[in-house]
């Protein structure tokens, strides 16, 4: 059997983890300490035990939330990446630091009583493709200057070659 790896970390690529078993538990949390902590109208979130969370660049910095809960984050970019029940073997991660976070969808959703009252709509507002795809200079521009970490494993961060 494959050993299972899955990859992730923060926008700026100061931290990097591994995952060495298949996540349980995806889900979403809306409560309102969730929502704080993302600075969102949810936590995107899914399990593992924490003998198979591994740091592989760099360190988590922590906020403990509650006596009972800390949250884990990223202190140069702020990306959240971690909620922990202290005390606990098992650790949720942010589904969205994943490299790949399409893979795992979530199935159940908690805090719903904070979920904001038109969330249930948000599928049917209009949409659109991301704005400066539609200004070829900024997109460059963008492009050129992009210090976000890409959604793969690499042997140093910052590259040598980047603006940063």
């Amino acid at each position: 059997m494959a050993e299972v790896r899955i990859t992730g970390g923060c926008q700026c690529g100061a931290v990097r983890y591994a995952l060495h078993e298949q996540p349980s538990g995806p889900h979403i949390c809306h409560c309102r300490m969730c929502q704080k902590a993302f600075g969102s109208f949810f936590a995107p979130l899914a399990g593992v035990a924490m003998d198979k969370f591994e740091v592989t660049r760099g360190a988590i910095s922590y906020f403990r939330s509650s006596d009972e809960v800390e949250r884990g984050f990223c202190a140069l970019c702020g990306t959240p990446l971690i909620f922990h029940y202290v005390g606990k073997p098992r650790l949720a991660f942010a589904l969205g630091s994943l490299d790949e976070p399409a893979k795992i969808q979530p199935r159940e959703q908690f805090g719903i009583e904070a979920r904001m009252p038109w969330f249930g709509e948000l599928a049917a507002l209009p949409g659109d493709k991301t704005t400066e795809e539609d200004n070829a200079d900024l997109a460059a521009a963008i492009a050129h200057s992009n210090h976000q970490h890409p959604d793969h494993d690499t042997a140093e961060w910052p590259l040598a070659s980047s603006t940063r």
